[in-house]
């Protein structure tokens, strides 16, 4: 099968023929319509994950993953040959920047029916960390007020959409040339920080969602009311023991794979409270120059790779 490798740290990316994958017992083969581009795909090329998940090379890049199964493992129970589905694969099986990807069960969702392989493609990893940031960890109920940090990105996109279907006051941050892109995923509040301060716009939230981290952080904190909640998904929780003093929660995590999740966010696309938001679509011989757009942060939602 063709697929998109690297044979060491910080290597070019060369789209080569390679075996496919073995299946396992618990999981199924996906023939990959389509996969999206993050930005944990350039830090592990960089190396800079090695404390976390140590590559073997050659190594398939790649995470999110829609397409349709053509083999399940004898373990499996909820998947059929033939199902559309889509999945954020977990770290041991990476490698959707191919033709086939072998799956685990438990982190797949059925796609939903209303968007197509590269609209499912774009949502897992976005749409799992906005969803476990804010309803898992944050507690997110109706009538709550939350701010969203970079709002036009992946996970703010997403994250915008899922707090409102849960019926929160949302307000983002983003840059000027995309405020109209960020009202029309229905913040209420959408401010320019490049001509305003967002410190001196909001207080009293229930939840930040800190995409940024660094200043951004420190300056959220003060902006919670008591005994609300700040979730970062960029780095360590801070430890100046400044959210003790203000008497509001703190969590940082990495997010992590979960089918079941999955299918609850699917069922708000088909419900029309979800639009997957995508910037580009690249073929696979262009995934060098997928990735290098996303290095540069100026992607509005998803980077896509058509595969098939």
């Amino acid at each position: 099968m063709r697929a998109a490798i690297i044979s060491d740290y910080n290597a070019p990316v060369a789209v080569t023929n390679i075996q496919k994958p073995v299946l396992p017992d618990d999981s199924v083969m996906v023939e990959v319509h389509a996969a999206s581009v993050n930005p944990v795909d350039n830090y592990l090329r960089a190396g800079y994950l090695k404390g976390m998940l140590m590559l073997k090379f050659p190594y398939i890049l790649g995470y999110d993953v829609a397409g349709v199964v053509t083999e399940v493992g004898k373990d499996v129970t909820k998947f059929a040959i033939g199902d559309a589905v889509f999945a954020r694969a977990n770290g041991m099986q990476a490698g959707t920047f191919a033709e086939f990807a072998a799956i685990k069960e438990v982190d797949l969702a059925k796609k939903p029916n209303n968007i197509n392989f590269e609209e499912a493609a774009s949502l897992p990893l976005v749409s799992l960390t906005a969803w476990q940031a804010l309803v898992q960890r944050a507690h997110m109920k109706a009538g709550d007020k939350v701010l969203i940090h970079a709002g036009s990105g992946g996970v703010g996109s997403i994250g915008i959409q899922i707090a409102k279907s849960f019926g929160a006051y949302v307000a983002s941050t983003t840059s000027t040339r995309n405020v109209g892109m960020v009202k029309s995923l229905g913040a209420d509040l959408v401010i320019d920080y490049k001509t305003h301060k967002f410190d001196d716009l909001i207080k009293d939230y229930d939840i930040v969602l800190d995409t940024l981290g660094g200043e951004t952080r420190m300056r959220s904190f003060p902006l919670l009311k008591k005994g609300g909640w700040l979730v970062s998904i960029v780095g360590d929780a801070d430890k100046s023991g400044i959210a003790e003093t203000l008497g509001v929660h703190q969590d940082a995590f990495f997010m992590t794979p979960d089918g079941e999740q999955l299918a609850k966010i699917a069922s708000l696309f088909e419900q029309g409270k979800i639009t997957p938001l995508i910037d580009r679509t690249y073929s696979l011989d262009q995934i060098q120059e997928a990735l290098d757009y996303v290095q540069t942060g100026r992607a509005k939602g998803k980077i896509v790779i058509k595969i098939k």
